[in-house]
């Protein structure tokens, strides 16, 4: 395909998401910040050039990706002296899909259209598994002219995409989704501490809950990984803090009460604060281990 395409954020997410168009035909110039990181080889393995520059990846993109960690990172990748700003074509489409928070993005679409660019918040859910077959959910924000030019691309690393609205409407929603998606740890959890208390096989909470009301991807996906002590990170502790970070702050605009939040947040800390700092980069499913913790 003579479309040329931008990536820039090669980690655990955005390498297999570069990799799916690269294996699509599309001619990705990609870029990370650490040119030794797994997520790197994933791209380049499935044909996606590794460039040394974001102005080498975005000098002849027509659409430019974003997939990076926080509100500054993405600011920097996007905003700074050597950012896309600077050297990115007049016209072209840049799609954040960080999670960054609704009000970072439309910071971010403002000095954008300064310099003529085009924007939309894209930010995903379905975590590295989901990266990897290109089943995420993509919620966007943005103007739908440049939504249905850009669809055909997100149709490649997701299944269910969605315009949510004008720009920062994406990260609204995602917001929403991590508010479940902890809550939903929270009460898997307590379910799997109660299965332990009573002598129960912890699978049959999986097994046979898992079909009725209380069923989700968190209990069908996460909780054998519970139940096996398995924490490698498909989702990190450190990024879901992050993103209640950003729940946080856009809830003091509004002033709602969010207790489920809070509790999930100090939950999450505690388990961060575990292996001298480091409990942080487990998965989200350690959560657990701040109740086997308590109970020590």
């Amino acid at each position: 395909m003579s479309q040329q395409i931008a990536f820039l954020g090669l980690g655990l997410m955005g390498g297999p998401m570069a990799a799916n168009l690269a294996r699509q035909g599309y001619q990705v110039m990609a870029w990370n910040r650490t040119r030794d990181r797994p997520g790197v080889a994933i791209a380049k393995k499935d044909g996606a050039i590794i460039v040394n520059s974001i102005a080498e990846a975005v000098a002849n993109a027509e659409i430019i990706f974003t997939c990076v960690g926080d509100v500054p990172d993405v600011k920097e990748v996007l905003l700074a002296e050597q950012g896309v700003i600077n050297y990115a074509r007049p016209h072209s489409l840049i799609v954040d899909m960080s999670t960054i928070g609704s009000n970072a993005a439309r910071e971010i679409n403002t000095e954008l259209q300064k310099k003529q660019l085009r924007f939309m918040d894209a930010p995903v859910s379905g975590g590295d598994i989901g990266a990897i077959k290109g089943t995420l959910t993509i919620m966007v924000g943005g103007d739908p002219e440049d939504f249905a030019e850009c669809k055909p691309l997100l149709e490649v690393m997701g299944k269910n995409i969605h315009l949510c609205g004008s720009v920062g409407s994406g990260q609204g929603v995602k917001m929403c989704n991590q508010v479940l998606a902890a809550l939903t740890m929270v009460g898997l959890s307590e379910a799997m501490q109660m299965a332990k208390s009573q002598g129960l096989d912890p699978n049959l909470i999986v097994e046979v809950c898992g079909t009725g009301a209380a069923g989700s991807w968190a209990l069908s996906n996460l909780g054998p990984k519970i139940i096996e002590a398995d924490y490698d990170p498909g989702f990190a502790i450190a990024h879901i803090i992050k993103d209640l970070r950003l729940v946080q702050e856009m809830n003091q605009a509004t002033g709602g009460q969010i207790p489920g939040v809070e509790l999930a947040d100090k939950l999450f800390k505690i388990v961060q604060s575990m292996d001298d700092g480091a409990g942080g980069q487990q998965g989200t499913q350690a959560m657990i281990r701040a109740y086997q913790e308590s109970q020590s």
